[in-house]
């Protein structure tokens, strides 16, 4: 049965999903459930189409239905209609209004007591429990003290960036201080890294719960196999990996305006400035010179794929974690013309060879078709059967195929769906893994589903189904959500890596 719905679905579908439409995931700032669930249950009670009683509702038909449903600027000036108002009791209003005026004042004073107590406390003996913590922390206060009825204020030359956007982790300039714990596993990596030789093995075991900011660049360089562990020859290493691919730009660039290359140049001009929109950084022109340059050199030295739509997406974590080596303030309000030159094009070089390493591992997923998304999506299909039958039934009684939401998190490594500081947290522990970014991203991907299972279970149509899905909320994800995250997803590769057979029907 299943087999059929797929061949159904090939056979409706005459270009492949998500490789002509850009669909916007967490890069956007997705629908808060708590406050927008009960309006969009209005309207889409008021503007739903009619299902049919066989093959309800197919994706190309959700698809035409709302394909501007998550264009930017939307959510900022649409007008969301509240519920209608009713009738107050006069005392309960009284009563809730001397509340709020009480509450108000208290946050007044909060931040005078809290700075005073603060002061006396050395910055080495601050700890918290984790990033996210803090940052939810944070945000919440912020949001009390600031009226809800207008729009946030941006300060000069430090723009507000919305949270979903925001690349700081916590050991990144403007966080919290380090804890002890944290101190120590830095020392541990930096004793590594300057050993003569470096034992990638033990760089691997320390690397997979994270890696320290401050030596994340040259751990990620060597992690990919793009430097040797000998740290004699590293220098000489970068010198000639950066020489071929300033070669490869005078060799090649400028046949991006002949005839057979000018397709995929016109595709990747039109893919970069959708690259993270919500983020300062990746708008500057500078920087979207070299995102073209970066793909353009890489597709036309593959040809058996070529540009991708979501290659684009690979680069920026590379990008962001060379740039932190040279920046200490806040990377995503970084102004990259105060850099020189050379250092630019270091960054440009290693962003291009990293990335290249990770796509060689995962290339089946670009070529014609894209098999290597298509068998994993499958795979996908069969762990969820396996590990939580009642989503997998849930899915099948409202017609929903994996394919169509699995298939972005496959294609774009799950960047759609989870902050850029998540991807990169992320992306510490795919190049500790054997396999990291081809084999086990399958279990994080079923992990991250299962995630999700009360509100899946929730949705009772098709349409709430795909938007749940295509939206999760994952804006508020820190350290320590990608760290759950991840350990259950190993939990399932040690379950069923070794042992297929156990989630085939």
């Amino acid at each position: 049965m299943a087999s059929e719905n797929s061949k159904q679905f090939w056979k409706r579908s005459a270009k492949l999903p998500g490789s002509i439409q850009p669909v916007y995931g967490a890069q956007h700032p997705p629908l808060d459930p708590r406050l927008t669930k009960h309006f969009l249950k209005e309207r889409s009670g008021v503007n739903a189409v009619p299902l049919k009683n066989k093959k309800a509702s197919s994706f190309h038909e959700f698809a035409r239905n709302t394909s501007d449903a998550w264009d930017i600027g939307d959510d900022e000036e649409e007008d969301v209609s509240s519920p209608p108002f009713q009738t107050l009791n006069s005392k309960v209003a009284l009563a809730t209004a001397a509340q709020v005026l009480e509450n108000h004042s208290k946050l007044r004073v909060k931040p005078e007591r809290s700075q005073s107590t603060t002061a006396d406390v050395p910055a080495s003996y601050k700890v918290i429990k984790s990033s996210s913590d803090a940052q939810l922390s944070r945000n919440s206060s912020d949001t009390c003290l600031r009226s809800p009825l207008h729009k946030q204020q941006s300060l000069p030359l430090r723009p507000i960036i919305p949270l979903v956007a925001r690349i700081s982790d916590q050991n990144a300039s403007g966080a919290p201080p380090m804890t002890v714990r944290e101190k120590t596993r830095l020392e541990k990596f930096r004793q590594l890294l300057s050993s003569h030789n470096t034992d990638l093995d033990e760089l691997r075991k320390c690397s997979w719960p994270g890696v320290p900011r401050e030596v994340r660049p040259v751990t990620w360089r060597l992690l990919s196999g793009y430097l040797p562990a000998n740290t004699e020859r590293r220098k000489l290493t970068l010198q000639r990996k950066r020489e071929e691919y300033f070669g490869f730009i005078e060799q090649y660039y400028d046949s991006r305006n002949e005839e057979h290359h000018q397709d995929t140049y016109r595709q990747i001009h039109i893919d970069i400035p959708r690259t993270n929109p919500l983020i300062p950084l990746f708008q500057q022109p500078l920087v979207q010179e070299i995102f073209e340059r970066i793909l353009f050199i890489w597709a036309i030295r593959h040809p058996a794929s070529g540009y991708v739509q979501g290659i684009n997406d690979l680069v920026t974590p590379f990008f962001v974690v060379f740039l932190s080596e040279y920046v200490e303030e806040d990377v995503e309000n970084f102004d990259v013309t105060n850099l020189s030159q050379d250092i630019l094009r270091s960054i440009e070089a290693d962003s291009f060879w990293c990335m290249s390493k990770l796509l060689d591992g995962i290339q089946d997923n670009y070529t014609f078709a894209q098999p290597g998304i298509q068998k994993k999506v499958k795979a996908l299909e069969e762990l969820v059967g396996r590990i939580d039958e009642q989503v997998h039934r849930h899915f099948r009684k409202y017609e929903v195929e994996y394919l169509q939401f699995a298939f972005r998190w496959m294609n774009n490594l799950l960047m759609r769906e989870l902050p850029l500081r998540c991807t990169i947290r992320l992306w510490d522990t795919y190049q500790s893994e054997p396999e990291g970014f081809a084999h086990f991203h399958l279990y994080v991907c079923a992990a991250f589903l299962i995630k999700w299972r009360k509100e899946i279970l929730d949705e009772e149509d098709f349409q709430g189904l795909l938007m749940l899905l295509q939206n999760l909320p994952t804006i508020h994800w820190g350290n320590e959500e990608i760290g759950l995250l991840l350990a259950e997803a190993y939990r399932l590769k040690y379950m069923f890596a070794d042992a297929p057979n156990h989630y085939r029907r």
